[in-house]
């Protein structure tokens, strides 16, 4: 019988095996991808802030969060949180795509970063390009290879809808926060010149942001001022200007407002140098007094 004959089951044959052929190099994680987002009329988003930081928080349902932050002193991040870390592991893609609403709008891509213990971490522009594309109506999307380490893809997707309304409440929020953080201002070195003791206006300014973060975090407890020269001069004299440069301090913050119980003030010469006194450059790192925040 000619292979060509119609009658025979050939072509089926061969048909299926290269449908069967075909299908397994279609990459396993296209036949089996799952996506997360919150449906259209069940979007979410709201804001929680402090002095110290300000959070617009988008529920992503049965698989966690999707977070602007910004902590005072600090510039805005985004974070993608799952409620189980195993979810997400390896390297995760980011691309601004069209929304289910308004196809046709080019998919932009934003970044590649690695996850840090299953959360996903954006700073910097791309953060900033994450708001773009909320503003525009874009639908940022995070991809990953492997769920929760198995074979399938999966996809997240960051709706823009009710996004401008608590938006204009983030901004709100960011206008309270503090001008500087804790890890700023625990420790802080002022210097002096040569035999001097008043502060300069930026000693002064530096001294305002430590007076108006201790007086809005109740958790910090105690202040320890010490003051410091540098080896030039006799010893008795140094340990002198170390108690007027140390007094100073203490004497502007409490006149802010800080409550002077709360402050220690020592002072030590030139007993404990940062550097060596063999520049100019260091005696002027030497000549300080430091301020450090300590919290309950």
């Amino acid at each position: 019988m000619s292979p060509l004959d119609p009658n025979t089951k050939v072509f089926p044959t061969m048909f299926g095996k290269l449908l069967l052929l075909l299908m397994l190099l279609i990459p396993v994680q296209f036949a089996h991808s799952v996506t997360f987002r919150a449906p259209i009329d069940g979007v979410k988003w709201f804001v929680e802030g402090s002095p110290f930081v300000c959070q617009l928080i988008h529920p992503i349902p049965a698989f966690g969060e999707a977070v602007f932050e910004q902590e005072a002193g600090e510039n805005v991040q985004f974070l993608l949180i799952p409620a189980q870390s195993q979810q997400l592991n390896g390297r995760v893609r980011l691309v601004a795509e069209a929304a289910p609403w308004a196809p046709g709008m080019a998919p932009r891509r934003i970044t590649e970063v690695q996850t840090e213990q299953g959360s996903v971490r954006i700073r910097g522009e791309s953060a900033a390009s994450v708001l773009a594309a909320l503003h525009q109506g874009m639908m940022p999307t995070f991809s990953a290879d492997r769920w929760f380490g198995t074979n399938q893809a999966v996809s997240i997707n960051i709706l823009a809808v009710n996004f401008q309304q608590a938006y204009s409440d983030f901004l709100e929020c960011l206008v309270e926060l503090l001008p500087v953080n804790f890890r700023q201002i625990a420790r802080t070195a002022v210097l002096f010149p040569t035999a001097e003791h008043q502060l300069s206006d930026a000693t002064r300014a530096r001294l305002d942001l430590i007076a108006q973060y201790v007086l809005t975090d109740d958790t910090v407890q105690q202040i320890f001022v010490d003051g410091h020269t540098d080896n030039d001069g006799r010893r008795l004299l140094l340990r002198d200007l170390s108690q007027r440069r140390a007094e100073e301090v203490t004497r502007y913050l409490v006149s802010k407002g800080v409550d002077e119980s709360m402050i220690v003030t020592r002072f030590h010469g030139d007993r404990y140098p940062v550097v060596e006194n063999d520049t100019p450059e260091n005696r002027q790192r030497n000549r300080r007094v430091t301020i450090r925040l300590e919290r309950e």
